[in-house]
């Protein structure tokens, strides 16, 4: 080989030139495949009778949901059930997440509590919970726990408000009267000023080493404003309370026991493993930092809240957004208990309706990544924060 031709080819002895080259054969496969996998699917689509468009989207859906929170009958379109499916999904997750993260972070701060019969029944909690499968545990809380409640007739009754039966739990309508627009007001410039007023005291703190009681002033924000505006204005809201007509309850809300099953299963079961991120990143902070704590003259609760747990959760975050996200996931088993989810509605009801399988499916597979992407991306923003004050 001459120099010329040498030269020409030189560009192959390139680590970053062959690397590039490797890249692009690959991506090439991937499309060819990809391009491969669409044609065969649609050619067994036409062949089978398959619809290939999203025509069905505006058709009458010619079913009913037992929950939606938008309006909503059989008249509806299987577009209007989506949206129904996906609200219900959002609904119990919105509700699912912070319980299951309050009641993880008591558990697994009591893991380490000197308190042996606290500890030991944290450690029983998180052992059982970890190791029994959710789709169990979901079956548990609808067959052997909801569905053994009694019936309308001989409903458990708090108040004379509240009912509770295997129907499920009947709790006051809030029906907003003239000054509810006042009231809400209220409590937005409320939870402002308590906000404001945290500020300023951690500003002030950091000045001057004072602390001051911002639990009590916002409690007295948050309660005292709208309690003045209601005095003064009125009521804000009139109760529309569940009663017994015929062989069931009519008016209140309801919460169905297909809910509240999802709902308690979900929380119970990601408890447990929240509970063991935040042991073990409570574990991670040196000793050091509460013994400082400690010669400070913090006593042992307030070490924690100050010292202990914003150094954890630069440590905690990140695997916590893997159980935020698995919530979410989950959440779909809720076909084996009933609940309308987005799942049960559009991945099975529409899609056994309409035959549309690849456009539902990767409608259903889109909303799953979309909320996943969004609650990562807010997770990630959260962690950001104490990762900038660690360093």
């Amino acid at each position: 080989m001459d120099r010329a031709s040498a030269k020409r080819w030189s560009w192959l002895n390139d680590e970053r030139a062959r690397g590039l080259i490797y890249q692009i054969l690959l991506l090439g496969c991937v499309a060819a495949l990809a391009c491969g996998a669409i044609y065969n699917a649609v050619v067994n689509m036409r062949a089978r009778g398959i619809p290939m468009g999203f025509g069905f989207w505006n058709d009458v859906a010619g079913f009913d949901i037992n929950l939606h929170l938008i309006q909503y009958s059989n008249l509806s379109t299987y577009g209007r059930a989506f949206w129904v499916g996906v609200l219900n999904t959002l609904l119990v997750s919105a509700i699912s997440i912070p319980l299951a993260t309050l009641l993880g972070f008591v558990i697994g701060v009591s893991r380490l509590s000197p308190n042996w019969l606290l500890s030991r029944f944290a450690l029983v909690y998180t052992s059982i919970l970890r190791n029994t499968p959710l789709l169990l545990l979901l079956l548990f809380w609808y067959n052997a726990v909801l569905k053994s409640l009694p019936g309308p007739r001989q409903s458990i009754s708090i108040g004379g408000a509240v009912f509770l039966n295997d129907r499920g739990l009947y709790l006051p309508m809030p029906i907003a009267r003239a000054p509810a627009s006042l009231f809400a007001g209220a409590v937005v410039a409320a939870v402002a000023l308590a906000f404001g007023f945290r500020a300023w005291a951690r500003r002030r703190q950091d000045r001057t080493g004072t602390q001051a009681p911002t639990a009590v002033v916002a409690a007295a924000l948050i309660l005292g404003l709208p309690a003045l505006v209601t005095a003064a204005a009125g009521a804000p809201f009139t109760f529309d309370v569940a009663r017994l007509s015929g062989f069931n309850f009519k008016g209140g809300l309801q919460i169905i026991p297909e809910m509240a099953a999802l709902v308690f299963g979900l929380v119970t079961f990601t408890a447990a493993f929240i509970a063991e991120i935040v042991r073990a990143g409570v574990l991670a902070v040196p000793v050091g930092q509460s013994e400082a704590a400690g010669a400070l003259g913090l006593h042992r609760g307030l070490a924690m809240k100050l010292v202990v747990i914003p150094q954890a959760m630069r440590l905690i975050t990140p695997p916590l957004t893997s159980q935020f996200l698995n919530v979410v996931k989950n959440s779909s088993l809720a076909v084996f208990v009933g609940y309308p989810d987005l799942v049960q509605i559009f991945a099975g009801t529409v899609l056994n309706q309409t035959q549309a399988a690849v456009q539902v499916m990767a409608i259903t597979m889109a909303v799953y990544l979309a909320i996943s992407l969004s609650v990562a991306l807010a997770l990630n923003a959260f962690n950001a924060r104490y990762a900038l004050k660690g360093r």
